[in-house]
């Protein structure tokens, strides 16, 4: 559909339009990088293409059920394709998603799947935007502080809970806060995701491994940067510890950051799919649970080829940011 094209033509060059005074330099590193996404896109079409095919049952039993008749499963698969050759099926897929910015019609509803993943897609890029938020919230200023006060009790109490927000599911998270502030305490809603309220608890339960993480790197990166030799040389000229930390300090330590905030929100926007089950969220995540067990192909490919483009635009858009926070790394574009 033209809709569909328009979409993936802007959000490939989002990037370009967005820093298009960022000089010829900058514009042709952004333009190799947005040609370097194709190929990726196309082998993330290949392995979803493949891993379907290899996934055992059928469609047109699925999608028709069990009462329906052998002539018209047969019709059903002559109709969509089914019968056909592995790399007929693939390269008809790419020809149309290319050239005609068409990616298929769900088996289950019959509509354009772009037109259902982009009534999906803002309930999980603002779930995955609050965790974000959540998580640099909570684990930038906690990494500092750790960082600051190495081996203290607040120390080691953070990395405790860091290491506890790695290693707990996701799924085990959200039933945990489930059964305390909606059962237990009555609190907070069990699913949902129209109220601030309802927002609440599956932001937080997918934001838990995020916070994890940017506290352990925050901590590390500010640790490495407080030991440099220029840290010492600030503090020999006697400035206050208040400025060696946020005028000095924290400027350098954000770049190894900034990649796993870029990271993590890539990952919250294709690790949405639990949180928006266990709480009922209509976002591509539930969208692509349901369409995996009703064995709805276009629409398990559709949501898996969004998300990567979704994940591959965010980190394109850190490596450029990159620049405006360090200018040797600006200095390697040329």
């Amino acid at each position: 559909t033209s809709s569909g094209t328009t979409f993936l033509c802007g959000v490939l060059f989002a990037p370009i339009l967005f820093l298009r005074k960022a000089g010829q330099i900058m514009l042709r590193y952004i333009f190799r990088r947005v040609l370097f996404l194709i190929p990726v896109l196309v082998g993330v079409a290949f392995c979803v293409f493949l891993l379907l095919y290899l996934t055992p049952g059928d469609p047109a039993k699925m999608v028709l059920g069990d009462l329906a008749t052998e002539q018209a499963i047969q019709e059903f698969r002559e109709k969509e394709g089914l019968n056909d050759p592995f790399w007929i099926r693939f390269g008809k897929y790419i020809y149309k998603a290319v050239v005609k910015g068409d990616i298929g019609r769900s088996y289950s509803s019959k509509t354009p799947v772009m037109k259902e993943l982009m009534a999906a897609f803002p309930a999980t890029i603002k779930l995955s935007g609050f965790a974000m938020i959540i998580a640099v919230i909570i684990g930038l200023p906690c990494g500092i502080i750790s960082a600051i006060k190495q081996y203290s009790v607040f120390d080691t109490i953070t990395m405790i809970f860091a290491m506890i927000g790695l290693s707990m599911p996701v799924f085990w998270l959200g039933l945990l806060l489930i059964l305390l502030f909606s059962v237990k305490l009555r609190w907070l809603p069990s699913s949902g995701f129209d109220t601030f309220k309802a927002m609440i608890l599956p932001s937080f339960a997918l934001s838990a491994q995020a916070i994890s993480m940017v506290t352990r790197m925050t901590r590390s990166s500010m640790l490495e940067v407080i030991r440099a030799d220029y840290i010492r040389t600030v503090r020999a000229k006697g400035q206050t510890e208040r400025v060696v930390i946020w005028g000095h300090a924290l400027h350098n330590a954000l770049i190894p950051v900034m990649t796993i905030v870029g990271l993590q929100f890539g990952h919250l926007l294709s690790g949405a799919m639990l949180t928006e089950s266990i709480f009922a969220v209509p976002g591509l995540g539930r969208l692509m649970v349901t369409s995996i067990m009703a064995r709805d192909y276009p629409m398990v490919q559709g949501a898996v080829l969004f998300v990567a483009t979704a994940f591959s635009i965010v980190n394109l858009l850190v490596d450029i940011l990159y620049a405006y926070v360090d200018p040797r790394i600006k200095a390697q574009y040329k």
